[in-house]
């Protein structure tokens, strides 16, 4: 291992992505890219718990590794006191909206984002959904600890494995965004996670999501015409098609 690898980085500064996780290795396939390059990186949750004067192990993991970079950090705790030089930490839930706007709004938008955060189902889903917006085109986001899609107390599910509710089978219903384009159905309403996501990549307890323009199509599906609203907008396609291949039947 180099000095400066993750693993050896994590070690260094005691994050659990390497000491009761395997996470580092993985990081390191994803995000070495970034390395060195002045990216902006949003971690939900800092650690320690309440103390204020505990935890922010991996944001100063990430600050070495991305010299070039600018940690950002959420945590439900104040945890101000561990802020330093390209460090910034706020307060607040990765559930409030109007507090990640203007965390995201502050940072101009993030190149990677960490949801190391509640580990909640609905948390992390919901979190997902309002902050995959603020992550910039080829950017990766990754969630950490899915283990609790299987534990009930978080809002998982050990006995119905397809439970909608879970983080798990949230994150595997977007394998159906990658492939979108092929999905002969006129009534499926396209949405931004199927224009955005190019990449999913699953590993044990982790999931990391990378953000970029979906539009390869479809080798066999030509000129599939996509409804982007709603439900009218759909049906209305769907009878223009319709009417144009009976016109051209005819013809």
């Amino acid at each position: 291992m180099n000095k400066d690898d993750l693993i050896s980085l994590a070690d260094k500064y005691g994050t659990d992505k390497w000491s009761s996780h395997y996470y580092a290795q993985h990081y390191e396939t994803h995000l070495s890219v970034f390395k060195n390059k002045k990216i902006k990186l949003l971690e939900i949750g800092v650690g320690g718990y309440s103390d204020p004067d505990k935890g922010g192990e991996s944001l100063r993991m990430w600050k070495e590794y991305f010299c070039e970079g600018s940690i950002y950090a959420i945590d439900i705790f104040d945890k101000s006191s561990l802020e330093e030089d390209r460090i910034k930490i706020f307060q607040g839930s990765q559930t409030d909206n109007a507090f990640l706007q203007k965390v995201a709004e502050g940072a101009g938008g993030f190149d990677v984002i960490i949801d190391d955060g509640s580990h909640v189902n609905n948390h992390i889903i919901s979190s997902f959904k309002y902050l995959f917006q603020h992550l910039k085109e080829g950017g990766v986001y990754v969630v950490e600890d899915l283990q609790t899609s299987y534990w009930k107390n978080d809002g998982g599910d050990s006995f119905d494995l397809r439970n909608k509710k879970t983080a798990m089978n949230f994150f595997k219903s977007l394998i159906d965004s990658l492939n979108y384009e092929e999905i002969d159905n006129p009534y499926y309403i396209v949405d931004d996670f199927d224009r955005n996501i190019v990449a999913i990549h699953f590993y044990h307890n982790m999931v990391f999501i990378q953000k970029g323009k979906n539009n390869e199509g479809s080798n066999i599906i030509k000129n599939h015409i996509r409804p982007t609203r709603h439900k009218k907008t759909a049906k209305l396609y769907y009878l223009y098609r319709r009417i144009l291949s009976v016109i051209l039947f005819k013809g």
